[in-house]
């Protein structure tokens, strides 16, 4: 089986550090023993999924150099972020579980005395240079240095807007443990990040911290850092168990029936960190719009909508998709509305308990422009939703 092509070391030496490492040695037999590992790639749930953009090149530079276009896909003013103390997040949550969303995917999650770090990142850009790539449209609620201590940081994949250098070596000067999808762990090395603080997991395999028990399951994207995308790094969603609670981060993936199976080995799940933003009909494979994250959600937890609290992450951030800015807030709103699904929509930085009062007001109407609703279904007389089962799927058989 075709390993990885070795570059001269020349053309290593520049190559930007952002890059990262390729797997080798141990790691990469690994790799390749890995019952997900084929044909020299890692393969994905239900089949091949398209990681490059459908249609023509052309129709997708029109939508993006399109100047309405441009303008509803960043806010007309300042995002309003929660001014996020040390305070807020030292005392600790009544419940026992508290989600604080940092922005994009990022989210301290405070889980049974046990403090867990999902896809950090405190960079200003989402990109190999600090000059050009994708722009933080929103300002880190507080400095990196100021969340104290972490338990464990979780990485979804290794994607810029998920795995961030700046942010990792700064971590890397902490005591924190890392658990990250195969193949992860090579970048973590070569950023500095010392091989015993690596939990290093395929799907399905389990890792303890502390008195959390975490596990790397199924997800539907792809991955890659470099010119030259290889797919020798796995990427994968969470499931975080403690003695009392459990949770669901989804990272970067496209809808598939693999949900219904995490819901059925792990869950329900008291909330769920579902990636709803970023989504284009120019590749549907890899990423959920709002009403594939409620169905999702559902499929997590079994189809019970009061099972859990929904908080749609991989949105509001950064620049990455065609959709309006404001779109995936506005759109999930609806949608969960219609499923009569919980759904919390804290500003970026505000702590919440899911057992708790949630954050549900539409804070980004401050800053956005008009949304439109093209799927939404009319309401009834008595201001009922019709909910479309053949577009959520959500039946009471399941």
């Amino acid at each position: 089986m075709p390993g990885p092509r070795l570059q001269s070391p020349g053309l290593r030496a520049l190559r930007p550090v952002a890059f990262g490492a390729d797997p080798s040695g141990e790691r990469m037999a690994r790799i390749r023993r890995s019952p997900h590992f084929k044909n020299g790639v890692f393969q994905n749930p239900g089949g091949d999924a398209r990681i490059r953009p459908s249609g023509s090149t052309r129709d997708l530079a029109k939508i993006y150099l399109d100047k309405d276009s441009r303008s509803r896909r960043a806010p007309k003013g300042a995002v309003p972020v929660y001014p996020t103390t040390l305070a807020d997040i030292s005392r600790p949550p009544a419940d026992g579980l508290r989600l604080t969303w940092m922005g994009h995917s990022s989210v301290l999650a405070e889980i049974d005395g046990h403090r867990v770090l999902f896809d950090p990142v405190w960079g200003e850009r989402c990109s190999p240079f600090p000059f050009a790539g994708p722009r933080r449209l929103h300002p880190a609620p507080l400095p990196l240095a100021a969340l104290g201590p972490v338990d464990v940081v979780v990485i979804s994949h290794d994607h810029y807007d998920h795995l961030d250098l700046p942010t990792i070596k700064a971590l890397a000067g902490t005591d924190t443990l890392f658990a990250v999808p195969l193949g992860v762990g090579a970048h973590l090395e070569h950023w500095g990040v010392s091989a015993g603080r690596l939990r290093e997991l395929d799907w399905h395999e389990t890792t303890k911290v502390g008195g959390l028990t975490l596990t790397a399951t199924p997800a539907r994207h792809f991955c890659g850092r470099g010119l030259r995308n290889t797919q020798h790094t796995l990427w994968a969603s969470w499931v975080v168990a403690g003695d009392e609670h459990r949770i669901y981060h989804s990272g970067d993936t496209g809808y598939f029936d693999g949900f219904r199976d995490i819901g059925a080995d792990h869950g329900p799940f008291d909330a769920t960190m579902i990636q709803v933003g970023a989504y284009s009909d120019f590749w549907p494979d890899i990423h959920m719009t709002p009403e594939e994250g409620v169905r999702a959600h559902l499929d997590l937890q079994g189809g019970d909508p009061a099972a859990g609290v929904l908080l749609p992450i991989h949105w509001g951030t950064f620049n990455l998709a065609p959709h309006a800015w404001a779109e995936p807030g506005e759109w999930m709103k609806d949608a969960a509305e219609e499923a009569g699904q919980a759904v919390a929509f804290p500003r970026p930085g505000e702590p919440f308990e899911p057992a708790g009062k949630l954050p549900v007001e539409a804070w980004w109407r401050a800053v956005s422009g008009p949304i439109a609703h093209p799927w939404r279904r009319p309401r009834g007389a008595e201001g009922a939703v019709e909910a479309s089962r053949a577009d959520l799927d959500l039946a009471g058989e399941r």
